[in-house]
């Protein structure tokens, strides 16, 4: 069976079609627990998402911050399995229509064996994997396996990387280009800074692909302002944080009742509705 990378790309080219951003939201699998993940997902695709970024839980996770490493410390302690990831990604996938993909470090993928992974996610349903700390340099065999079984490959870039860099990395990437709006780990910002909108510019001079900026972004004016210039506005700790006040609370109905709106808030930030 073939992966929805065909899938994502008219999404993001029916968002850009519109005049708008695409909205993608994250959400870590197996948090609070498996089926409430799911249900998370559901809810912020409600809400008005356009593409679901389904964070593997990790115990080393490099690129998060605070709120989504609480998140998927709760997941990993209840037993979280990649197979419990797949069937996140399928139900999501067939209760909605929309693209789901993976974000993922490259431990997990490479213990459970790419041709696995990908096989599987395929299977799934799953429209690709982000993976932002694989090398471009050593992923040749997954995306070998990849673009085998009609998933996307997005990497990330960030404000550090050169131009001859952002060259070869998204000349390797499919999907999208993740664009790291800061240094540093995930959270929400007060300001997105201008360090975004100048690597969205230079990573635009080198790519076709979409440019989306992720870190930092949490409330639909700082949506609506990253639209003004990238494809794609990418929220992930503020959607975890309602979701981990909701768990505080013993309240996992207002937990999606919060990210179904913010979902909505934000999606009126990426038509400039703010």
């Amino acid at each position: 069976m073939s992966g929805n990378i065909q899938l994502l790309d008219d999404t993001l080219a029916a968002a850009k079609a519109e005049g708008r951003s695409a909205l993608i939201a994250y959400l870590p699998a197996g948090f609070p627990t498996v089926d409430g993940g799911i249900a998370a997902i559901k809810a912020v695709f409600d809400g008005g998402a356009d593409v679901v970024e389904v964070g593997l839980p990790h115990s080393d996770p490099v690129l998060d911050g605070p709120v989504i490493q609480t998140a998927d410390d709760i997941a990993l302690k209840a037993g979280l399995k990649i197979a419990d990831v797949m069937r996140t990604v399928r139900e999501a996938h067939e209760a909605t229509g929309k693209p789901v993909l993976v974000m993922t470090y490259w431990n997990p993928i490479d213990r459970y064996g790419v041709e696995r992974f990908t096989a599987e996610l395929a299977d799934a349903g799953g429209a690709g994997c982000i993976l932002p700390d694989l090398p471009v340099q050593e992923s040749g065999l997954w995306r070998e396996h990849a673009e085998k079984h009609g998933l996307a490959t997005v990497f990330v870039v960030a404000p550090s990387s050169k131009d001859e860099r952002l060259a070869t990395i998204t000349a390797a990437g499919s999907g999208f280009v993740y664009a790291a709006s800061l240094m540093g780990v995930t959270g929400t910002r007060a300001s997105v800074g201008e360090q975004a909108q100048e690597l969205v510019r230079r990573t635009k001079a080198t790519t076709e692909l979409p440019v989306c900026v992720g870190l930092g972004v949490s409330n639909a004016d700082q949506a609506a302002e990253v639209a003004g210039f990238a494809d794609g506005v990418i929220v992930g700790s503020a959607f975890v944080q309602r979701m981990l006040d909701a768990e505080n609370a013993n309240d996992r109905a207002a937990g999606l009742d919060a990210v179904r709106a913010l979902a909505r808030d934000l999606a009126q930030g990426v038509r400039g509705n703010a």
